[in-house]
């Protein structure tokens, strides 16, 4: 019964998608439609995704109808421009005249103009229910990786980020601010951190260091990993449930201590002891009680009976750490600030795929598939959160809809707009060959385009090669098992 309640929950979430998808596309679409209807265009069909229709049905003269291949729609209208290589053969009347040039502009741009007062119904309801923000505040650096950039640059656990190439940071993730997005979103050979690095007498000395960076491998057919220096943000190491007969049993460690040091040693992250366990050297730990006392016990990790002999197999403690949910909060931003928003996350994302220095690059954008795919694991989170989420989102795709169809290029609504306003500037409408030229390779580009961000898209959903064995939950004696 419980599978089956999964299968449509699952089922359900991506009904869901789907619907806000068409949700969106049917309202730009809209737009057109019903400037054509006011400017007294010819209208001949209103089609939810390309492709031959699955579904058709004539309405007042206008063909209704959902496409096979799921992405976009359009609006099919003679008297704009001739896309039948995009959206088919249109019926034409014999005695239709040509549109005003003004009329042309209004009509190209009703559909930009549409998405974006989506956008803002949008934005007036996260701004009423609220919006979830769960950021991982604090730039405190709690563990760095062997043999990594930070670890070669000199930067240590402990160090405070104050600023990355020179833009103050105050948080670890979040809003393309924290310390995680600045360094993804790096350019050059080096990243300049601004660090606060603790002293033996209690103060703190502010010291820039030049780190370089590395780019994990990733397999061909998924996107190329982003910019990573070998950094983890400080958190409490606090024991967990302890296991029975467990090196941590045996050394008296109790639920809810918090680790503060290891050798003499501050430890800032759970990361730091997990690494030092592998060896299974004996260690001292510093403890914390829950009631402030301090306590010293000596430990030696040891490997599990049922992990003898296993690929992967290491010394470790015999306890799970105390999990660390996020403090979610709800903010309320006005609806202006959140297009403002959503404005300069689109403009910092092209800036950062068109600068030469950038590791980001045309792959990292995400098509429907993509999109589809962050909008489902929103859906799934609970606590009336993930709803929440989707309606914020929802907020920056109608923005960067509007946005990207705006702009000045062939084939989309802004490139129809360039043409109207040249029309009226020449008292004739642009033609010639070169046009239909130019028209014609940017649809091609776009169809590759889409099909290329579409493979990464599901790149990323297959995810790549683990050949790593599983290790079973860990036991400390035969009588155990």
């Amino acid at each position: 019964m419980t599978a089956i309640l999964n299968v449509l929950q699952t089922a359900g979430i991506i009904l869901l998608v789907i619907l806000f998808f068409n949700l969106m596309i049917f309202v730009h679409e809209l737009g057109h439609f019903l400037a054509g209807k006011w400017r007294g265009a010819y209208i001949d069909r209103f089609q939810i995704w390309f492709g031959k229709p699955i579904w058709s049905k004539t309405i007042n003269g206008v063909r209704w109808g959902i496409g096979w291949i799921p992405a976009g729609g359009f609006v099919s209208l003679p008297q704009l421009d001739d896309m039948q290589n995009i959206e088919g053969k249109a019926d034409i009347p014999q005695d239709l005249r040509p549109l005003k040039a003004i009329d042309k502009v209004i009509i190209a741009a009703a559909g930009p103009l549409f998405s974006l007062l989506l956008a803002y119904v949008f934005a007036v309801i996260v701004w009423g229910v609220g919006k979830p923000t769960a950021e991982m505040q604090g730039t405190r650096i709690g563990h760095i990786a062997p043999n990594s950039a930070a670890a070669a640059a000199g930067i240590l656990p402990g160090d405070k980020i104050l600023a990355i190439d020179g833009q103050t940071v105050t948080k670890w993730a979040g809003n393309m601010e924290g310390v995680r997005e600045l360094v993804a979103m790096s350019e050059g050979e080096h990243i300049q951190f601004t660090l606060s690095r603790p002293q033996p007498d209690g103060s703190e000395q502010t010291i820039t260091i030049d780190c370089g960076y590395k780019v994990p491998e990733t397999q061909w057919w998924q996107r190329s990993a982003l910019r990573q220096v070998g950094i983890m943000p400080a958190m409490p190491a606090i024991v967990g449930d302890i296991l029975p007969d467990s090196p941590a049993a045996k050394a008296g460690l109790k639920e809810g201590q918090t680790i503060m040091a290891m050798n003499g040693k501050s430890v800032y992250t759970p990361y730091a002891v997990i690494e030092s366990t592998a060896d299974g050297v004996p260690m001292e730990l510093t403890l914390s009680n829950p009631d402030g006392t301090t306590a010293t016990t000596t430990i030696t990790p040891t490997i599990p009976v049922n992990w003898q002999g296993k690929a992967g197999a290491r010394a470790i403690l015999g306890f799970n750490w105390a999990s660390h949910t996020a403090d979610i909060r709800f903010e309320h931003p006005t609806p202006q600030a959140q297009v403002n928003q959503s404005l300069k996350w689109m403009k910092e994302t092209l800036a950062k795929v068109c600068a030469p220095g950038s590791n980001i690059g045309m792959e990292h954008l995400s098509g429907p598939v993509g999109i589809g795919s962050y909008m489902y694991q929103m859906f799934q989170a609970g606590d009336g959160i993930g709803w929440r989420l989707v309606l914020w989102f929802a907020v920056v795709l109608n923005v960067n809809l509007a946005v990207l169809n705006i702009l000045p290029l062939p084939v989309v609504d802004g490139g129809h707009v360039v043409l109207g306003i040249a029309e009226m500037l020449r008292g004739k409408p642009v033609s010639g060959k070169l046009l239909d030229w130019i028209m014609n390779g940017f649809v091609m580009f776009i169809l590759l385009f889409f099909v290329f961000v579409t493979f990464k898209d599901i790149g990323d959903l297959v995810g790549g090669k683990d050949e790593s064995e599983e290790l079973p939950p860990p036991v400390f004696t035969t009588s155990q098992q």
